[in-house]
């Protein structure tokens, strides 16, 4: 199997049903960015050795294939999804935020990313998600993006948040509080 096709030598690619776009249109930089951050996840597991939070992130970047899948194919493509961003993703990343924040010390302000390496990774993955998000959601005003995605990327970013906080926690590494 040759990975290069030569076909992107022009500066455009195919989108999901065969569309040939831009490269740097607006819904290649949404699912380029949530490739990028499912890479840093990939980074960040490396790092993480709790089985629970192990097992969330691998689902997370499972959910992230299907969130670039979705982003990579137009709304009037013929081409059907064989799985999609639902309410039930949703509601299970947000069960993970609540988990992950179970037992941690109550909120004493605004924390400065870093701490042990794998939340200071965490942070980055936070940082990473926002910025997919802001990309997805300059896609949305041109064209429709499924509210259930735009809802999941949303919460990830503070599920990213509450891990980096977790990870620290477990590792006995303090925070370090943002001094005005």
């Amino acid at each position: 199997m040759k990975v290069y096709t030569k076909t992107g030598d022009t500066g455009t690619t195919s989108l999901v049903g065969g569309k040939r776009v831009d490269k740097a249109c607006a819904r290649l930089e949404s699912y380029g960015t949530i490739d990028e951050l499912n890479a840093q996840v990939g980074l960040l597991l490396t790092y993480v050795t709790e089985p629970v939070d192990r097992d969330c992130l691998i689902g997370i970047q499972n959910c992230l294939f299907v969130v670039g899948a979705q982003l990579a194919t137009e709304a009037e493509s013929s081409h059907t999804l064989s799985s999609v961003i639902s309410s039930d993703d949703v509601t299970d990343l947000e069960s993970s935020i609540d988990r992950a924040a179970e037992g941690l010390p109550k909120w004493r302000g605004f924390t400065l990313p870093g701490g042990c390496r794998a939340a200071a990774f965490a942070h980055v993955c936070r940082t990473v998600c926002r910025r997919a998000e802001r990309r997805i959601l300059a896609l949305n005003a041109t064209e429709p993006v499924s509210p259930q995605l735009l809802a999941y990327v949303n919460r990830l970013s503070d599920y990213f948040y509450v891990l980096a906080l977790r990870l620290n926690f477990l590792q006995g590494t303090e925070e370090i509080l943002w001094k005005k």
